[in-house]
C-alpha cells in the first residue's frame, strides 16, 4: 500500500553500518552473562592472589556475612571462585542462588496477572479504544501519550499500538509513516516514561535492591520509588514528539496522497473495540475501581492497617504498602482480565484463567533461561567480594576528582545508552551494571533511586536508533507496507531527530533533578546517607 511520492530510502551513514556490523556479532544476552561468569572467575582468583582490599567505617555491633570487622571498619578481601568453598556453594546451592534471585519471583508473580490482561484482549481494546475518534490536531500528542502508558501491554505495545496509529493517520490524510514513527518513539524511545508504576520499576528495582544491599543489607526497594520522575518524563516527552513529529517529520516525508483503500477500511473497523469489548471495558474499570479501593482500605481502615507500619513514622511506615504493590500488580491485572474476558466470551471458566496464565509463563522461557545465567552472575559477584571492593575503591576514585552528581549520572545515562546500541534487555544490562554503580554511587551519597532513573533514562532513548532492537525487524516491516523502499538506514534516518532530542532532554532532566534536589517518588530522594 505504497504512496505514489514515496521517498527513496535515505543514504546508510557508515557510523550506522559499523553499529550494526559490530552489533550482529555480539552473542545473546544468556552468552553474555555466560562470558562474565568466566570473566569473574580469572578476575577473583587474580584479586585474591593479589590481595585486593577495600574497607568502610563500621560503628554497628554485627558486621553483615560478607565482611570482617576489624578496629572500627568492616574489611572487603577479593575471594577466589575457584577456592573450595566457593566450589562448593556453586554446586550445592544451585537451586537455592535461582530460587533466591529476587528479579525472578517478581518477574513471574506480575506476569500471572499480565498474562490474563493481555491474552484475554483487555490490553488490546484498552489501547484501540483510546485511540478511536482522535481529532486531525490532537492526534500526534493523543499517540505519544497513549504510547508511553501502553508499555503496560507489553507486546501489544508494539503489536497492536504502532500499526493502528499509522493506520489512524492515513485515515485522517495524514502520512501515516508520521504516525507509525510518532508511535514508535513513544513507546520504544520514551520506554523510561509512564503515569503509574508498572512491571518495569518492580523489576528493575528488583535488581537494584540485589546491588544496594552490598552497602546497606536492610535497603528494599519501593516500587513506586521513580514514580514523580517517570511521569515526568510523559510531561516532557509528549510535546516533543509532537513537534518533531508535525514539524519535522511529516513535512520531510510530503503530503500523503495515497487514498484508503478496502483493505484499510475494512482494518480500522475491525481495530473499533465491538460492543462486547466496550461492556468488557466498563466491567475492568469496575475490577480496578475495587482492586484500588481494597487496597485503600487495608493502608487506612482505622484500627486495621496490615499495609502500614505503625511503629514507625513517615516515609518508613509506608514501607510494607510499597512492597505489597508487587502483589497489588497481580491483582490489578488478573481483576481486568477476567472482568474483560467474562464480558466477551473470552474466559468462560476457571480453565481459561489458567490457561492463559500457563501460555505467559511459557511465554517468559527465555526469561527464565536467562534468569539462571544472570541469578549466578549476581551470587557469584557478591561471593567474589568483587562488587564492593569495586564499589569503594571506585567511589574513592571518583570523590579525589570531586565530580558533581549531575556529572556522575550523567556518565551512567551515556554509558547505558552506549551498550543499549548493541544489547537490547533493559534487565540483562541492568543486572550487570547494577552491582558496580549502586552502591558506588550510594558511597558518594547519591540514592539508588536516583541511580536506576539516570540508568532507564539512558536505555530509553537509543532503542529506536539501533537495529539490533528486538522489535526493529517488525517496525521496518509496519513502514513497508506504506513504503516498499523503506531500508534500515531510511528507519534511522526517520528516527534519528526523536532520538538526538530525547538524548538532549533527558540529559538536562536528570541534572535538573539533582541540582534542584526534587523527590523521585513517594519517600525517594536524590541524596543518599550511607549507614554507620
Amino acid at each position: 500500500m505504497a504512496a505514489p511520492d514515496a521517498l527513496p530510502p535515505a543514504p546508510r551513514r557508515s557510523l550506522l553500518d559499523l553499529v550494526e556490523r559490530i552489533g550482529n556479532r555480539l552473542p545473546e544476552p544468556v552468552m553474555i552473562f555466560v562470558w562474565l561468569i568466566g570473566g569473574l572467575f580469572i578476575l577473583s582468583t587474580l584479586g585474591a592472589t593479589l590481595g585486593w582490599t577495600a574497607s568502610l567505617p563500621f560503628r554497628g555491633e554485627t558486621p553483615p556475612t560478607w565482611g570482617e570487622l576489624e578496629g572500627g571498619r568492616l574489611i572487603f578481601r577479593a575471594e577466589s571462585l575457584l577456592s573450595e568453598d566457593n566450589l562448593e556453594r556453586l554446586f550445592t546451592e544451585t537451586a537455592k542462588t535461582l530460587t533466591g534471585f529476587a528479579p525472578l519471583g517478581v518477574a513471574l508473580t506480575v506476569m500471572y496477572g499480565a498474562a490474563v490482561a493481555e491474552r484475554s484482549g483487555f490490553f488490546s481494546a484498552l489501547i484501540r479504544a483510546s485511540l478511536r475518534g482522535a481529532d486531525r490536531r490532537w492526534l500526534t500528542p493523543i499517540v505519544a501519550l497513549i504510547g508511553m502508558v501502553s508499555h503496560h501491554a507489553s507486546d501489544a505495545a508494539y503489536l497492536v499500538f504502532i500499526p493502528l496509529a499509522a493506520l489512524l493517520y492515513a485515515a485522517v490524510g495524514r502520512h501515516p509513516l508520521a504516525g507509525l514513527a510518532a508511535a514508535f518513539a513513544a513507546v520504544s524511545g520514551g520506554y523510561a516514561g509512564n503515569i503509574t508504576p508498572g512491571q518495569i520499576d518492580i523489576v528493575l528495582f528488583s535488581f537494584t535492591q540485589e546491588a544496594a544491599r552490598i552497602i546497606d543489607p536492610a535497603w528494599t526497594f519501593n516500587p513506586l520509588g521513580n514514580w514523580w520522575f517517570i511521569l515526568a518524563i510523559v510531561g516532557v516527552f509528549t510535546p516533543l514528539i509532537w513537534f518533531v513529529t508535525d514539524r519535522i517529520i511529516e513535512p520531510r516525508l510530503g503530503p500523503w496522497r495515497g487514498e484508503p483503500d478496502a483493505d484499510l477500511t475494512a482494518e480500522l473497523a475491525r481495530s473499533a473495540p465491538t460492543e462486547a469489548e466496550r461492556r468488557g471495558l466498563r466491567r475492568a474499570g469496575l475490577a480496578a475501581l475495587v482492586v484500588a479501593s481494597g487496597f485503600t482500605i487495608l493502608a487506612l481502615w482505622p484500627g486495621f492497617t496490615p499495609l502500614i507500619d505503625e511503629t514507625k513514622s513517615g516515609p518508613a511506615a509506608l514501607q510494607p504498602f510499597y512492597t505489597a504493590l508487587i502483589a497489588g500488580f497481580l491483582v490489578l491485572f488478573l481483576a481486568t482480565g477476567v472482568a474483560f474476558g467474562t464480558a466477551t466470551g473470552v474466559v468462560r471458566s476457571h480453565r481459561e484463567v489458567f490457561s492463559m496464565m500457563t501460555e505467559g509463563i511459557r511465554d517468559m522461557a527465555p526469561y527464565l533461561v536467562f534468569a539462571f545465567f544472570a541469578a549466578h552472575f549476581v551470587a557469584m559477584f557478591n561471593w567474589s567480594r568483587l562488587g564492593p571492593i569495586a564499589a569503594i575503591n571506585g567511589a574513592h576514585v571518583l570523590e579525589t576528582l570531586d565530580l558533581p552528581a549531575p556529572a556522575l549520572l550523567l556518565g551512567v545515562l551515556g554509558f547505558s545508552s552506549g551498550l543499549d546500541l548493541f544489547i537490547g534487555s533493559a534487565t540483562a544490562k541492568w543486572s550487570a551494571l547494577a552491582p558496580v554503580v549502586v552502591p558506588m554511587f550510594m558511597l558518594l551519597g547519591i540514592s539508588p533511586e536516583m541511580t536506576t532513573a539516570a540508568y532507564r533514562m539512558g536505555d530509553s532513548f537509543t532503542n529506536i536508533m539501533t537495529p539490533l532492537m528486538a522489535y526493529f525487524p517488525l517496525i521496518l516491516g509496519f513502514c513497508r507496507r506504506w513504503d516498499a523502499s523503506m531500508g534500515v538506514g531510511s528507519l534511522l534516518a526517520l528516527m534519528l531527530p526523536y532520538a538526538l532530542t530525547f538524548m538532549a532532554a533527558g540529559a538536562l532532566m536528570t541534572g535538573l533533578w539533582v541540582v534542584f534536589d526534587w523527590p523521585l517518588g513517594p519517600g525517594a530522594q536524590v541524596s543518599y546517607t550511607p549507614p554507620v
